[in-house]
């Protein structure tokens, strides 16, 4: 039979009883607290050797003195888990133990190495030792009983325990009880109870268990209760003042906790007659399950002529190392594999017959000095623990079927079951007699509904049939009229064509002379300028300056006017070209096509022939070309066929609406609704990108911003976020959201549009200038969104939670970009400020991220309004408690 390394045999082993591994229930049963699972509860016994770990302690002042031309005689190897005891500086002995813990390990650590899985086997229902054995003044009592009053970190092995008890117990079904006791003098006395100064040792001579029917035995439900009760049993034990130690233990003292557990246990599946396993299972019986956790802090083991021991205290010095001598002997006889143990050499042998050789799982500490002074007493706590390394328990479970728990759980289920019986018999007969009644007056109800249908549906059929054969003859009427007009129309095809033509040529004739007109009327623009230069030169008379000016003026005048019928000849012949088109096609001779060609194109050219000098004309500054042109002719051209005439013309409109001077009038001169309309028509993405950032430009005004919604605008942003793939389109895109999602008045709206859904959708570009644009939108929602829930505007969940942005917001709440970062940190605060997002917050992992924020924060304010939220919303209180998580 092998060891491996967590100290548990290999091998095999003799059972009382088989032991079937239960499943465990979907749910708890009324009445019984969940387990966490464990796999030590497949088996009844469990072979496991005694773990041992030794501890170092620093050293103190006096052997800082004592021993400064001396080294430590000890040295540690934690990684390899040895440890070197040295003869002199040349020769050592090497040990190994399962922990090697250092002067500089915590009590946190030592607790999780040497008490916790003993811990956690009692509460699978294991009996469980942890017992501190050393030299006086080596740290046994700090490493087991301290309490942590003062630093928390100090806390020892015994409430450390409790602590881990409580959390896993349910106090509703389970019991926790403590007895605590000191072995003195040979003498068992009650800590609790000083009274109680002679306890007598029992022992069941069939199960080998040991019981001390006349101890205290304190129930306890809460940590506070048992540090009161451990500070009663210290203020009652004996101590003494001696060379080694000024507070030297001269008792070993016994911590019992008894817990009692109730578990339940499922039978087997139930067969069904043909063999296959059924789906039904027998009811879960009730089980007690009852195990002993035993803290034993041993005196200290020491020399009398390096204590100064005299009088009472050599007594006190004699009776602890003849105990512990006892002790010595039961564990050499037990590695050795004795016939006989004389465990009943001494009172504490007795008490801990369970836990060497026994059925409990076992844990020993030995604590150590560095100094070589005491080299002889370090040197026999080693072998001491190296000893009890070879010693074997066997772990059991200790189970009792709970006949009283199962009993009262049924009757009070028959006394509900007949009751509900009772009540669902009324309620059945009652409940016939309606239907019974409601029967009788629906079939009553439903005839006459039936016979009025009928008679309904007849008229209306009879109407209906009435229209079908008017509406026929009307139709017949219609079409005879229509093919006799068309006849017409094919015998005289000839003349609306030739009207129309003629029509179209005096159009074209008008139009070529006003460009003559206007041609003409430049030219003696520029005449009258020379003339005027010329005049200046001269200083000619002011009558004959002024003459010109005003001449100039009439120019101007007439120039305006007739560009302004120019425009209206234009649309007229664009008009002229659609009948024209239109009537083409009605009529079946094609030899008119020449000329509507031919008049098309003359139109293109003209048209193609203004809009460059348009475009040549905004090579100038964006503000000369406002003043020279027209705001009305400027929002024309984004109308034109041309894509080069209109996209120079969106890049016009979009630099005057960065100025918000300008805003009012574009938006009066209906510039929102042309840029709006460019980004349904146009797939160009330059007038997508250029025609989104000119509507963030508008977006920024307040004013509007309601204009922006109410005339579809965020749906029209949402398809462009969808279709664009150009990080600049859709940072303009999200820009124009994010102002949106500033206002509180269009909050619902702005939501019920697929305004965040756009927002988060845009968010697979990853350019970082793009998610920081959608950040800000987010943060600019949550603040308007808490602002209405403080107000009463809006209750519920969040919008943004409920549309799904929580995994992106807490994802970059700690990004690395900075505005990115800042923006989303805002908004999981603003969240977080109201209860009802508190447990989504939670689940979503962004209560690590307030924490954070709440400590490591660039911005004080945003700091300062994580603080406030973490202490204010009380359900994330109850969970930084339930974590101990300090903030």
């Amino acid at each position: 039979m092998s060891s491996n390394r967590n100290g548990v045999l290999r091998g095999t082993a003799k059972f009382d009883r088989p032991l079937r591994p239960r499943p465990r229930p979907s749910s708890p049963s009324p009445g019984f607290a969940p387990r966490r699972p464990t796999s030590a509860r497949s088996a009844e016994a469990v072979p496991g050797r005694v773990r041992v770990a030794v501890r170092l302690r620093p050293r103190n002042a006096e052997e800082m003195v004592a021993d400064a031309d001396f080294a430590d005689c000890v040295e540690l190897q934690p990684e390899l888990k040895r440890l070197k005891l040295r003869r002199n500086n040349w020769d050592a002995d090497t040990y190994e133990f399962d922990e090697v813990l250092t002067e500089f390990a915590s009590q946190k650590r030592v607790y999780e190495v040497v008490a916790k899985p003993v811990v956690e086997s009692v509460l699978d229902g294991y009996n469980g030792t942890v017992m501190a054995y050393g030299q006086t003044g080596t740290g046994k009592t700090f490493t087991l009983g301290r309490l942590g009053e003062v630093d928390a970190s100090d806390r020892g092995i015994m409430v450390r325990s409790m602590e881990d008890i409580f959390a896993d117990l349910s106090l509703d079904t389970d019991s926790v009880t403590v007895s605590y006791l000191q072995l003195y003098m040979e003498t068992l006395q009650d800590l609790l109870n000083p009274a109680n100064d002679n306890i007598p040792i029992v022992e069941d001579h069939k199960s080998g268990d040991v019981s001390l029917p006349g101890a205290t035995l304190v129930e306890i439900t809460d940590q506070h209760s048992f540090l009161e009760l451990l500070r009663v049993g210290e203020a009652n034990r004996v101590a003494a003042n001696t060379k080694l130690n000024t507070e030297s233990s001269r008792s070993h003292a016994i911590l019992m906790v008894h817990i009692k557990r109730s578990v339940l246990e499922n039978e087997d599946i139930v067969s069904s007659q043909n063999g296959d396993a059924s789906h039904l299972t027998k009811p879960s019986k009730p089980l007690v399950r009852k195990s002993k956790l035993v803290v034993v802090d041993l005196a200290g083991s020491e020399r009398v002529h390096k204590s100064g021991s005299e009088g009472h205290m050599l007594e006190e010095a004699k009776s602890i190392n003849l105990s512990l001598s006892s002790l010595g002997k039961c564990i050499n006889a037990l590695a050795e594999n004795n016939a006989h143990v004389p465990f009943r050499d001494s009172k504490l042998t007795r008490m801990l017959r369970d836990s060497f050789g026994g059925t409990a799982r076992t844990s020993l500490i030995v604590t150590i000095g560095p100094s070589p002074r005491h080299r002889g007493e370090t040197s026999s706590t080693i072998l001491f623990g190296q000893r009890a390394m070879k010693v074997e328990n066997m772990l059991k479970i200790k189970e009792e079927f709970d006949y009283k728990s199962l009993s009262r759980k049924l009757e009070v289920q028959l006394d509900k079951l007949i009751a509900e019986n009772e009540r669902q018999q009324k309620a059945f007969e009652d409940e016939v007699e309606k239907v019974n009644l409601e029967a009788q007056c629906r079939i009553a109800e439903v005839e006459r509904n039936f016979a009025d249908a009928l008679e309904k549906e007849r008229l209306k059929c009879q109407m209906e049939y009435m229209e079908l054969v008017k509406e026929l003859e009307q139709k017949l009427v219609l079409n005879q009229e229509r093919h006799n007009c068309n006849s017409f129309v094919a015998d005289n095809g000839e003349v609306p064509a030739s009207s129309s033509a003629d029509e179209v040529a005096e159009v074209k004739t008008l139009l070529e002379t006003e460009r003559n007109r206007r041609k003409a009327s430049e030219e003696e623009v520029e005449l009258l300028k020379s003339q005027l230069g010329k005049h200046m030169q001269a200083q000619a008379g002011d009558g004959e300056i002024l003459k010109l000016r005003n001449i100039l003026e009439d120019e101007a005048n007439q120039k305006k006017r007739l560009e302004e019928e120019i425009i209206i000849l234009r649309s007229q012949l664009l008009q002229l070209n659609f009948e024209a088109d239109q009537m083409r096609r009605c009529l079946e001779n094609g030899s008119s096509g020449s000329t509507f060609s031919a008049m098309d194109s003359s139109v293109t050219q003209v048209r193609h022939s203004q809009f460059k000098d348009t475009a040549n004309g905004q090579k100038s500054s964006v503000a000369t070309l406002f003043e020279q042109v027209g705001l009305q002719k400027i929002l024309s051209l984004l109308e034109s066929d041309d894509a080069n005439v209109r996209i120079h013309a969106v890049k016009v409109v979009a630099n005057l609406a960065a100025e918000e001077a300008n805003q009012k009038r574009i938006v009066e001169a209906g510039g929102l609704t042309s840029l709006l309309m460019l980004l349904r028509r146009y797939e160009d993405e330059t007038v997508r990108r250029v025609a989104a950032g000119a509507i963030a430009n508008l977006a920024m005004n307040e004013a509007n911003q309601e204009l922006i919604m109410a005339e579809g605008g965020i749906t029209l942003l949402s398809m462009t976020a969808s279709d664009a793939e150009d990080p600049q389109t859709l940072r303009m895109v999200a820009g124009a959201i994010a102002n949106l999602c500033g206002n509180d008045r269009i909050l619902m709206t702005l939501r019920s549009q697929g305004g965040i859904k756009a927002l988060l959708g845009i968010v697979r570009c990853g350019h970082p200038d793009v998610l920081s644009q959608v950040a800000r939108g987010i943060a600019n929602f949550a603040k308007c969104e808490s602002r209405a829930s403080n107000q009463g505007i809006k209750s519920g969940r969040s919008f943004l939670i409920e549309d799904g942005a929580l995994p992106w917001i807490v994802q970059n709440a700690n990004n690395e970009a900075a505005p990115i970062r800042r923006h989303i940190e805002l908004a999981l605060c603003h969240l977080a400020q109201h209860e009802v997002n508190a447990k989504d917050l939670i689940s979503g992992g962004a209560l690590w991220e307030l924490v954070r924020i709440s400590r490591d924060c660039s911005r004080e304010d945003i700091r300062n309004l994580a603080r406030r939220t973490l202490s204010s919303v009380s359900t994330f209180k109850s969970e930084l408690r339930r974590l101990r998580i300090d903030y």
